[in-house]
């Protein structure tokens, strides 16, 4: 039995398990699972770049403080598309309408090309100003405007690889993308640190002499990000336009269909808006950050690399409740959909408080594998990074509860009022609480607004769902005649 049939007995997917029928917990159990393994190599990135920049200097691990958050808000700029393309998907797979599903899906990825080419070129010529807008330091801004230069050059394959992870998580297939993010993760953790500090192939051979690679620091971080990332997104157009495992695409459907493009934006709008609230979000809380010492900045990003790592369960079940929400209200079942939420809220409730006591109790060795024992303000880092985890962690299970509930409003359609919760959230609670206490209480009341902001976020989605409104999808109820391009309705 090879490799990929021995995790396909572990990891079912849509063959194994209908998501319109039976049971919630096996399937969305089932569906989740390869998320979070997905999410978990797709995090190993960053946690690759900040280790081997962390030990290569402590301004290259500010520098990429400052250049992932950029990295979020252009990716969270277009990410609507893929949002919309996953929700049609689901909701067309949901509802037997496989013709339109594989329409939906090469329209997104048309128009995700286009979307992220256009960011990546804005990004690349403006990337300086906004991140020396952000306050980085004299030192920081040239290492960060490196890396996101190359970043902003290859974000069409980034973002691509991601639509790719999108539209068969839509079709309910987990398996495919979790195996191709693998091999993607493990190139870039091979060519990291060769990129980084540079290597000798070959020393004192008698023809050939000494050949080396250069010294790229944190440049060399964001090409081996790039350079794996788009071998990726060929494995996935190659899985997708073959057709025989998870949602197909299709070069006649692939000509830009205007029609079309209005429900992306009408579906995608809210959730960018979602996505980008929250990277302005960790944007403008490292403009306050930033007025601290590189100390604290690193231990920012340290934290927030640490935050990603935890609530991958949370992401993970929330992509897994927005498929079965999606295909659910596809099939006119809701009262699956409000069941797999409810259950999705309580467990992810008592695993993340659970991972929060853990990191409560140890927060400096979990710091510590960040920081290079060598640096002169390693302890001072350390002591920061703790700080930060020690305040929030008590409040994770909070962030399960809102991703869930906010997870369920994406598949139904109601990308408006996930939005919202996500501007309310960190809009409006998080980033005024850590203006205003910065001042009195240093970098601690930073810290503290991401604890208060977890609760009271959770409390807003849970209070909006019960409201019911989201139960009132109409995706399905109007459809696109794949010959013409023009908007037609169903009966169904």
């Amino acid at each position: 039995m090879g490799v990929r049939s021995r995790l396909g007995a572990l990891f079912k997917g849509k063959e194994e398990f209908n998501l319109t029928s039976g049971g919630i917990g096996k399937p969305l159990f089932f569906l989740s699972m390869p998320i979070v393994v997905t999410n978990l190599f797709q995090t190993a990135y960053n946690l690759a770049d900040t280790f081997w920049l962390g030990q290569y200097s402590t301004d290259a691990l500010a520098a990429i403080s400052f250049a992932f958050p950029m990295v979020f808000l252009l990716i969270s700029l277009g990410m609507g598309i893929s949002v919309a393309g996953s929700v049609l998907v689901a909701q067309y797979t949901g509802a037997g309408k496989d013709r339109e599903a594989e329409y939906a899906a090469s329209q997104t990825v048309t128009f995700a090309v286009i979307a992220s080419a256009l960011l990546g070129g804005v990004g690349f010529f403006f990337v300086e100003e906004f991140l020396r807008l952000m306050g980085a330091s004299e030192d920081v801004l040239p290492l960060a405007t490196q890396y996101m230069e190359v970043v902003a050059v290859g974000l069409v394959f980034m973002f691509g690889f991601s639509v790719f992870i999108a539209l068969m998580r839509g079709y309910g297939d987990t398996i495919t993308p979790m195996l191709v993010m693998f091999g993607s993760v493990v190139l870039n953790i091979a060519i990291d640190p060769f990129l980084i500090n540079g290597w000798t192939l070959v020393e004192g051979a008698p023809l050939l002499g000494t050949i080396t690679f250069p010294e790229m620091g944190i440049q060399g971080a964001a090409i081996a990000t790039v350079f794996s990332r788009s071998l990726a997104l060929a494995v996935g157009l190659a899985i997708m336009f073959r057709g025989n495992r998870g949602v197909e695409i299709n070069f006649r459907d692939m000509a830009p269909d205007l029609s079309y493009l209005r429900r992306l934006v009408r579906i995608g709008i809210p959730a960018s808006i979602e996505g980008t609230g929250r990277a302005l979000s960790m944007n403008l809380l490292l403009f306050i950050v930033a007025s601290f010492s590189d100390p604290v900045v690193a231990a920012y990003g340290i934290g927030t690399r640490v935050f990603s790592v935890v609530f991958l369960p949370a992401i993970a079940v929330a992509r897994g409740v927005e498929t079965m929400t999606g295909q659910n209200m596809g099939a006119g079942k809701p009262e699956r959909a409000e069941q797999a939420a409810g259950l999705a809220a309580k467990v992810l409730f008592g695993v993340l408080s659970i991972a929060g006591v853990v990191v409560f109790v140890f927060p400096e060795p979990i710091v510590s594998v960040f920081v290079g024992a060598d640096q002169a303000d390693a302890a001072q880092v350390i002591q920061v990074g703790a700080q930060f985890l020690r305040i929030v962690a008590l409040t994770f299970g909070f962030i399960g509860i809102m991703r869930a509930y906010t997870g369920s409003f994406r598949g139904a359609g109601k990308t408006l009022t996930a939005a919202a919760i996500s501007v309310l959230t960190l809009g409006v609670i998080r980033f005024p609480i850590a203006w205003i206490t910065a001042e009195p209480l240093g970098e601690t009341g930073i810290w503290l607004s991401f604890a208060v902001s977890n609760v009271l976020g959770a409390a807003i989605a849970y209070a909006l769902y019960k409201r019911g409104t989201w139960r009132e999808s109409d995706l399905t109820e109007e459809s696109v005649d794949i010959d013409t391009g023009v908007e037609v309705a169903t009966d169904d």
